[in-house]
């Protein structure tokens, strides 16, 4: 028994040195000293045990090397869903790795300042994207020095307020709401449920700009297709000296008198973000429609119409659920409509992760199936659609300008979806001016 032991142990003591003898050749191969052992490879399943974080590490390594992406979004107080957006984007990458900025409120009277704070990100030598949302007057030009200074970072405009021909020709991509397929769409929508009527709120300075000039002649002509009246109607401009609760104000007092003017058959669309809190909430208490906001989303008025508190509420499936059975308590239910998920939120935060593929060799810049996977990254089972943005002076569609919309949900018990990603938007719609 002794010497059956003396042989085991004996046994065991060789097979331990020829392990480290191995494993000291395996390093010396590798480069390596004997501190440390190499990773062993993994198997399929190993691979999919590893957290998110450590494969956007890889992935990071693997592409480039270290670099930050930059958004510039409005406040809180003028575009709380572009800014929620940005935050989310740099909580699921880092401060490190994102750097976030405001431009001012008061945007059209401090242009100097906006072009200022977004051409300033190029002074950081690490900065290789920066996405502007939404891109509000001053950003061509902001691009444009950027671009003289640093031509490789990657520029992108969201919800262009400029030109497109203007910004497109100094931004690498322009990515905006589908004004041509939701004007058209949004009147379709509101004939379905049963409106007779569609009025367009909004003040000359938006009026100027030719997303919105085009989106009332395409609502004109759909609202004759489908034997509707169009109105329009004008309110102050928030950026002007009235400032946001001026704005409000002149709608809260005016939306009694225009709903006995128009009749409750009638739907409203307002192109300002301030206007529309005050829009819902006097629509629910006196009546008519709501199809969507100018840049949709649950949160786009509706918490404050509704007096609800969603303070860090981010789950947009628990938003919805809360902000619809409010509608349906208040007496809004087949009223009033969104996207499930924010415009301004998933084009911050969905611009901004495409930009992080295209570095990454992941994606192409213009291609969007590639934009519609990095949308969907915020916005899980999300329908979206769109085309690239056709120019109606010349009839050519602009390879880096990209229109793209969501599907409408009617809030009510149930809701529902009105299918018009689904919808053949007619050909004769996207040269109306």
């Amino acid at each position: 028994m002794m010497r059956a032991k003396r042989k085991n142990l004996l046994g065991m003591f060789l097979v331990s040195v020829m392990m480290i003898v191995m494993m000291s050749c395996a390093n010396t191969e590798n480069g390596t000293d004997n501190s440390q052992s190499a990773a062993p490879a993994t198997d399929g399943a190993a691979k999919e045990q590893m957290d998110d974080k450590s494969q956007e590490s890889i992935d990071e390594k693997a592409g480039s090397e270290h670099f930050r992406i930059g958004i510039v979004t409005g406040s809180f107080s003028q575009s709380e869903d572009d800014r929620r957006g940005a935050e989310a984007f740099q909580q699921k990458y880092g401060e490190d790795t994102v750097t976030l900025a405001i431009y001012p409120d008061n945007f059209t009277e401090e242009m100097d300042t906006t072009i200022q704070i977004i051409a300033d990100l190029a002074d950081d030598p690490e900065i290789k994207a920066i996405i502007v949302n939404q891109a509000v007057d001053g950003t061509t030009e902001a691009f444009r020095r950027i671009k003289e200074k640093r031509p490789d970072i990657i520029c992108i405009a969201g919800e262009a307020y400029e030109d497109f021909s203007e910004i497109g020709a100094v931004t690498d991509l322009v990515v905006s709401s589908d004004f041509v397929a939701r004007g058209y769409l949004m009147i379709r929508s509101a004939h379905e449920l049963g409106c007779d009527t569609f009025v367009h709120i909004s003040f000359p300075r938006h009026l100027a700009y030719e997303t919105v000039d085009r989106q009332v002649a395409i609502m004109k002509a759909a609202c004759e297709e489908f034997d509707m009246k169009f109105e329009m109607e004008t309110a102050p401009d928030p950026t002007t000296e009235v400032g946001v609760p001026g704005a409000q104000n002149y709608i809260m007092e005016h939306v009694p008198e225009w709903v006995e003017k128009y009749g409750k058959n009638t739907a409203y669309f307002c192109t300002n973000d301030a206007h529309t809190e005050p829009l819902i909430k006097m629509l629910m208490k006196y009546g008519g429609y709501f199809i969507e906001a100018d840049l949709p989303s649950p949160l786009m008025g509706y918490p404050g119409a509704l007096d609800l508190d969603l303070t860090g509420e981010s789950d947009f499936d628990k938003l919805l659920t809360e902000i619809e059975n409010a509608v349906v308590k208040n007496g809004g239910a087949g009223r009033f409509g969104t996207w499930k998920y924010s415009y301004g939120y998933t084009v911050s935060a969905g611009l901004a992760e495409h930009a992080r593929n295209v570095i990454l060799g992941k994606s192409e810049l213009t291609n969007i199936n590639d934009l519609a996977k990095a949308y969907g990254v915020f916005s899980p089972g999300a329908e979206w659609n769109g085309s690239k943005y056709t120019d109606t002076e010349t009839g050519e569609k602009m390879d880096n300008t990209v229109l793209i919309y969501q599907d409408t949900y009617i809030m009510g018990d149930p809701g529902y979806y009105m299918g018009t990603t689904k919808v053949e938007v007619p050909e004769k719609y996207f040269t109306v001016k």
